[in-house]
């Protein structure tokens, strides 16, 4: 598409080609929904190699993440409820307030909900919302607050910033501009301000700071300056090792495998720091293009070869996925249907409630027709015990 300067048009052909695009641009958009709804239920972003719909939008189709936000959400409830698209062609709706009012349609309130927002704005479908939905009250507190703009720790506020010193503040800015309490943010922020450095702004409990105290305390030879970014730094290091070493086994000293029955639906410790290494804590999944989803969030052991196909615990036959293109792997495998299915209503990646139904960094569940029966209604049939190699 050539885009050419409008400076040579007069003001009613620049005014009547304003009105065309502008009606052009919402025909794309409705179309672009209908399509991402259709795109999202069939799933084709997993063999596309992504986890969801929302990453495939942000790499592949350039959107950015309110754009995005905005039209998975409003094609999704515009597949429950078809009279979504053609308010969106009406102008009488928008990607925003269809996105606002999604997770409040029913098929009892839809009707009447959709005709209530009808022409509305997105402050004025946040109050119809609230008149409609009220909230229960917000429990009053009582809050510190810094007096001065300055990044500075506080009673219920933790203003981290992630830089090698902070700022100098004279006496006189400290004490004519800058005396007003700075309200803090409504949401967690983490925005760079220079090369490799970020600002890390986020609320905190009273318990929480007390901890971030201790710890302030307990590094003192460590970091005699308290300064927060090293001890953030080296609280998520411990965290992060931690948690490797809880899901993945991972230890610079591992013991000898004690062994374990055949039947046995363990994936062996060993077994797991190998494929942990191996596939680099990331989903493995390669697509036919040869695009990798890399992805970190709710990571699981996937059998190449399923248990109920005689698969194996073996790190050749143990792989890490991603919820979404582990349960991609049971459709390839066994046929589509096989996996559980998701909500209708699905949450975007960061969000709780986002992904299958399928118990963190376990294999998926095999078919009805694959599973063991139960010898007793309320008890399970007991497990072989794990006999040690000889």
């Amino acid at each position: 598409m050539t885009i050419t300067h409008a400076s040579h048009l007069n003001d009613q052909e620049l005014t009547t080609a304003l009105r065309r695009l502008a009606q052009d641009e919402r025909e794309a958009t409705v179309a672009l929904i209908v399509h991402l709804a259709e795109f999202d239920a069939r799933r084709l972003y997993e063999p596309a190699g992504f986890s969801s719909t929302f990453r495939y939008c942000r790499a592949i189709l350039s959107l950015s993440e309110d754009a995005v936000y905005n039209r998975i959400e409003a094609a999704r409830a515009a597949r429950r409820f078809p009279v979504i698209v053609d308010m969106l062609l009406a102008r009488t709706l928008s990607p925003t307030t269809a996105r606002l009012l999604a997770r409040r349609l029913t098929p009892g309130n839809h009707q009447e909900l959709l005709s209530a927002a009808s022409g509305l704005g997105k402050d004025d479908v946040e109050k119809l919302l609230a008149e409609r939905f009220p909230e229960p009250e917000v429990k009053a507190s009582v809050r510190r607050a810094p007096t001065v703009a300055v990044a500075v720790p506080a009673v219920g506020a933790v203003v981290a910033t992630l830089s090698s010193a902070a700022p100098e503040v004279g006496g006189a800015i400290a004490g004519e501009a800058m005396v007003r309490c700075i309200p803090a943010p409504p949401r967690p922020t983490v925005r760079p301000i220079a090369a490799e450095r970020y600002e890390v702004r986020f609320t905190a409990t009273q318990e929480t700071r007390e901890k971030l105290r201790c710890a302030q305390d307990l590094l003192g030879h460590a970091v005699p300056s308290g300064d927060l970014a090293q001890v953030f730094d080296r609280a998520l290091t411990a965290l992060i090792d931690e948690l490797v070493r809880r899901k993945f086994a991972a230890t610079p000293h591992p013991r000898g495998r004690r062994g374990q029955a055949k039947e046995s639906d363990n994936i062996p410790a060993d077994v797991r720091r190998k494929v942990y290494v191996k596939d680099g804590g990331r989903c493995a999944f390669v697509s036919i293009d040869g695009h990798r989803c890399g992805e970190r969030r709710f990571i699981e052991f996937h059998h190449v070869i399923p248990r109920a196909a005689g698969g194996k615990a073996t790190v050749e036959n143990i792989q890490l996925r991603c919820r979404a293109h582990n349960g991609h792997e049971v459709d390839l495998f066994f046929g589509p249907g096989k996996r559980r299915l998701r909500d209708d209503v699905r949450e975007l990646p960061g969000r709780a409630g986002e992904g299958l139904l399928i118990s963190p960094l376990r294999p998926a569940p095999a078919p009805a027709s694959f599973r063991t029966e139960r010898t007793s209604p309320s008890r399970p049939s007991p497990r072989p015990r794990a006999t040690p190699d000889p």
